[in-house]
């Protein structure tokens, strides 16, 4: 109830008129209802837990835990609670939590799921600490789903179509466009570190600053909201599929991962700054179960596609330092910033589960002290490819592992799989141009 009237309060200093009830669903977009804000805490709000049943295309996944499509009851986060710079009357938003009508979590729900994961590290004394980076395109509107897309034109009035990485004129191009994701980002109390320009046309990367891991799952959820309404007012489309243009690089979501004890020090580093077994443990826990765990970072049929680039995208699981070509990266840091950074996941990911599952497949190496391999030199492009190839193996490799329904919990696998399942069949269904041109004639 005190929160009720902060939060009421807080409204009336604004002078908020309606409120965005916001709810996380398995891909990682925002589902809920607008409602006035004169009409918050009046009752209890109740939304269908089917939504996180949805598959990318709309339809449904119904299994034992959902079939009744049961209303759950939404509580308020009230440390989410921001501005909505983009909407006309003076807009709030807030993201909320489902539970049931005994008061239990829904486990299916992913801000739940990384809740949990954050629940066994606490446990233990440890906080993890993360910092994501974002990669997008920026496009060229275009309805026609048909065609290849196309980089946009920026304010010079150029389409630039070459690999320009690093580069601050080809990033400037956009300058309106940063500017004003940087002033929503702000209002809406998102950390960013920087921006560059990435491998692709019109390609950028967005570096989040370090910190608790469910407020930066609420800062890259929130962030893909603003990114996209940005555009969209500046004439242009932005997109976080894996691999949206064909010969062009892939888009990522990196994650920088510590641990910190209770004192606030990294379990990584020994006193004397080398590093410990927690660290190797943590790299030992990656290598062995994100294949059980890749449906989550490579959640899509053409989340594989950025696989094959081989544009600074991972193709198996070994770990170096400093060292772009690996899936598991070191950053060449000091001792209180030792971290490990995870190159596998899309920028298509959901982020609650792609914290999730990074930090509890780095969990279980701790706690069941598993040694990594060692380090490479050179090449990780020059090894095997390490990674499931296609969905289906991914499917079967999450719904079959005991580790991944011991971290994450059976109801949340059983849903996520049998989505990814109804996903990918209807990917299957439809007939692609290449067919069309290389099959129905010549065979």
């Amino acid at each position: 109830m005190e929160k009720e009237k902060n939060i009421n309060k807080w409204f009336t200093e604004n002078k908020i008129e309606d409120l965005e009830v916001l709810v996380p669903d398995m891909a990682g977009a925002a589902r809920g209802k607008m409602i006035p804000a004169s009409g918050f805490g009046d009752g209890q709000m109740k939304m269908p837990e089917g939504i996180f049943g949805q598959t990318i295309s709309g339809n449904y996944f119904e299994s034992e835990n959902n079939v009744e499509d049961r209303d759950m009851l939404l509580v308020p986060d009230p440390s989410t609670l921001c501005l909505v710079p983009w909407m006309e009357i003076p807009t709030a938003s807030m993201i909320f939590d489902g539970y049931t009508k005994d008061d239990d979590k829904v486990d299916a729900s992913p801000r739940r799921v990384l809740q949990n994961v954050l629940k066994l590290y606490a446990d233990e004394g440890w906080k993890p600490v993360v910092a994501p980076e974002a990669e997008f395109y920026l496009l060229n509107p275009s309805n026609d789903f048909q065609n290849e897309i196309e980089p946009p034109q920026g304010r010079l009035g150029i389409t630039d179509t070459t690999k320009q990485p690093y580069s601050l004129d080809s990033m400037n191009n956009f300058d309106p466009f940063i500017n004003q994701v940087y002033e929503y980002s702000e209002i809406q109390g998102i950390s960013i570190d920087n921006i560059s320009q990435e491998m692709g046309p019109a390609q950028l990367e967005i570096n989040f600053l370090h910190g608790d891991a469910l407020s930066l799952a609420d800062q890259v959820f929130r962030f893909k909201r603003i990114v996209k309404e940005v555009a969209i007012q500046h004439e242009m489309h932005a997109t976080f599929m894996a691999r949206p243009i064909t010969n062009e690089a892939g888009s990522a979501l990196h994650i920088h991962q510590s641990v910190m004890n209770e004192k606030g020090e990294n379990i990584f580093s020994n006193k004397d700054g080398s590093e410990n077994n927690n660290f190797a443990y943590f790299i030992g826990g990656l290598q062995k179960y994100m294949p059980d765990s890749l449906l989550i970072f490579a959640p899509y049929a053409n989340s594989y596609r950025r696989f094959l680039s081989y544009w600074s995208s991972p193709v198996n699981l070994e770990w170096a330092i400093d060292n772009r070509s690996v899936g598991l990266r070191v950053p060449d840091s000091d001792p209180e910033n030792r971290r490990i950074e995870n190159r596998l996941g899309g920028s298509d990911v959901n982020p609650y589960l792609a914290l999730a599952a990074t930090l509890a497949c780095g969990y279980l190496g701790m706690t069941e002290k598993i040694k990594p391999r060692d380090a490479i030199e050179g090449s990780a492009y020059d090894l095997p490819f390490g990674l499931h190839r296609h969905m289906y193996a991914s499917i079967n490799a999450f719904s079959s592992s005991e580790a991944m329904r011991k971290v994450l919990g059976d109801a949340f696998v059983d849903m996520y799989a049998g989505i990814k399942q109804k996903e990918h069949e209807q990917f299957q269904e439809i007939i692609t141009p290449w067919e069309r041109e290389h099959l129905m004639l010549n065979v």
